[in-house]
Parts: structure tokens; C-alpha cells; sequence
């Protein structure tokens, strides 16, 4: 018998199947760009730019960070400076367009805030 697998994992599988299927070399003349991957708690959020291919992390930004100065870290005012945070760490590490990996949480509140603060400083996806 294989392990019971919680809806959360179930989501998280999902999601990661299509980005992945994405990056294969189904067509070559395809760049392969990077994934901004987020985790989200209650209290904070995560946000990191990761080389799949490498497998190296280039950029990351959350919102326990000192650069962030932020009170409360589990709020959409949080997670949109969190967005523009990554999103210039990622520029300075010479990196325009990624491929945005919401993992299993729903693309709506904070997890949408944070796309939008890191599409208003400049990334693509």
C-alpha cells in the first residue's frame, strides 16, 4: 500500500507537473527561465528565485527580512514589498523572466500580491 497523500501535497504535485512540463525541451527554440517559487504561513511569507536546472537558488526575499522593515508580515501590504524585493534582488543577480510556481496555495490574496509587487518592479511572467 503507498502513502496517503494530503490535498495539500496533491496541489503542490500539480502544480510543480506543470512547470516542469513547461521546462522540458519539448521545443528547443524555448528559452528555459527560472521559477519564482512562494511559501506562505501565517505570519510571514517566502519568495525565492530558483535555477531548476542548477539547482541553486539566485535570489530570495521574505518578509523577516531587515531590508523589508515590515511590522506585520502576514498581510498583502507585506507580500506586495516582499514581490518588489525579490523581484530587484533578481535583477542585480541578472535575472528579467521567470515562471511564476504559486506550489499549493490558491493564486489570490497574498500569494497574487506578491505576483503583482514583483510584475511592478519589473519581472516578467
Amino acid at each position: 500500500m503507498g502513502k496517503r497523500i494530503s490535498s495539500f501535497e496533491r496541489r503542490r504535485f500539480t502544480a510543480r507537473k506543470k512547470l516542469r512540463s513547461v521546462n522540458i525541451n519539448q521545443n528547443p527554440n524555448r528559452e528555459i527561465r527560472p521559477r519564482l517559487s512562494v511559501h506562505r504561513t501565517n505570519k510571514a511569507i517566502y519568495a525565492q528565485i530558483i535555477d531548476d536546472i542548477k539547482g541553486v537558488t539566485l535570489a530570495a526575499a521574505s518578509s523577516l527580512d531587515k531590508d523589508a522593515a515590515l511590522k506585520n508580515g502576514g498581510n498583502i501590504d507585506a507580500a506586495s514589498k516582499v514581490g518588489k524585493l525579490v523581484a530587484e534582488r533578481a535583477k542585480k543577480a541578472g535575472v528579467k523572466k521567470v515562471q511564476f510556481d504559486r506550489g499549493a496555495f490558491l493564486y489570490h490574496g497574498r500569494v497574487k500580491a506578491l505576483a503583482e509587487g514583483a510584475r511592478a518592479a519589473g519581472l516578467e511572467f
